[in-house]
């Protein structure tokens, strides 16, 4: 099986990524399934390694991704600078090497010398005032590759939870809303659940924005004027969807398990119930580009940063997913260009039999 080359970003160096990270590819299989590709600075990580100390970490130094090692850890020397490390402390220079980082490997997932992308957490403060031209990393990856949309998608074994709006204000949500972008994140949902997960007909819970889904109107209008009409309108294209549910029951008499994918309407909706049941097994994927890219559900755990108490399951769960979605996609491709084969030979004997074969 050809193995997956990795693209790791090191998030904010005073935090918990590089800790997750080493701890992550020092597991003894690592090597078996893909090359990991670390972007960073010999030196940033061997500070880091030197609080780890974990019993296996080799990596391999470059300057560029393009002659990997296939049997080691590469580590690519974004930057040779000395770094001022301050750990729990983001600043606007480890937000600058974090963007440093995060520019790099996605240059080279553009010009295809890794195959996926793994990114550690980032301060989004710290990334502001180093100029990081986007709110997080969803977005800057969907400018980057020229996405017309994306869906923000945490996974975890029990869920697969996505949502309309993403890092906007609370105040903004209702607005922000209209039948066509829930409509358009629904579709994004749904083809991801397909090509990513492999779920052939994926069964979809859609949330809705109000206590009690509005209450028929009673407690906000967004459900009739919006939400019910988008779930219509699915529903005639041949998607399997159903809602508007209340989120709370929904949650609690545990009807997520019934369900392949779900679509909330704001951020905290979606992820405050899959932190409370997932959390430190999840992973953060955007639904909807052209390259695979995935991250761990914590931040950069600046409160714990230095202490050697980093849980590395998310991380190395964000590891496992982009590898999986990755071969996903390709067999995907290969079952689709085997149908229109098949398809087109079909057609070919229909032609070949000529029209006397249909004559009375």
């Amino acid at each position: 099986m050809q193995k997956v080359r990795v693209g790791i970003t090191i998030g904010d160096i005073n935090g918990v990524g590089l800790e997750v990270i080493i701890k992550s590819l020092s597991h003894p299989k690592i090597m078996d399934l893909c090359i990991p590709v670390i972007y960073g600075s010999s030196k940033v990580v061997s500070y880091h390694k030197n609080i780890v100390r974990p019993h296996e970490f080799n990596y391999q130094s470059l300057s560029t991704a393009t002659n990997l090692n296939e049997d080691r850890i590469n580590l690519i020397n974004c930057w040779n600078e000395d770094v001022m490390i301050n750990l729990g402390q983001p600043s606007e220079e480890s937000g600058k090497f974090a963007y440093i980082s995060l520019d790099q490997a996605t240059q080279d997932l553009k010009n295809n010398l890794i195959d996926v992308l793994v990114t550690a957490p980032i301060d989004k403060h710290a990334m502001s005032l180093a100029g990081f031209p986007a709110t997080g990393h969803t977005e800057y990856l969907t400018d980057q590759f020229s996405a017309s949309a994306n869906l923000m998608l945490m996974i975890s074994d029990e869920l697969r939870i996505g949502v309309v709006t993403n890092h906007i204000p609370l105040g903004d949500v209702a607005s922000a809303l209209s039948q066509e972008l829930i409509i358009q994140k629904t579709l994004l949902l749904y083809r991801s659940l397909q090509i990513d997960f492999g779920i052939e007909r994926p069964l979809i819970a859609i949330l809705g924005l109000n206590p009690h889904a509005g209450d028929n109107g009673l407690i906000g209008k967004e459900e009739e004027t919006m939400i019910k009409p988008a779930i219509a309108e699915l529903k005639n294209k041949g998607l399997l969807v159903g809602g508007p549910f209340a989120a709370d029951g929904f949650f609690g008499s545990e009807n997520f398990r019934q369900v392949d994918g779900i679509l909330a309407m704001y951020h905290d909706q979606g992820l405050v119930p899959f932190k409370a049941l997932s959390f430190g097994n999840g992973v953060n994927f955007t639904a909807g580009l052209s390259i695979v890219r995935t991250s761990p559900d914590h931040g950069t755990g600046n409160s714990i940063a230095g202490q050697n108490i980093a849980d590395e399951r998310s991380f190395q769960k964000a590891l496992f997913l982009a590898i999986d979605i990755w071969r996903n996609r390709i067999n995907y491709k290969e079952d689709h260009k085997n149908r229109l084969k098949i398809g087109t030979e079909l057609e070919e004997e229909d032609t070949d039999a000529g029209p006397e074969e249909f004559s009375e």
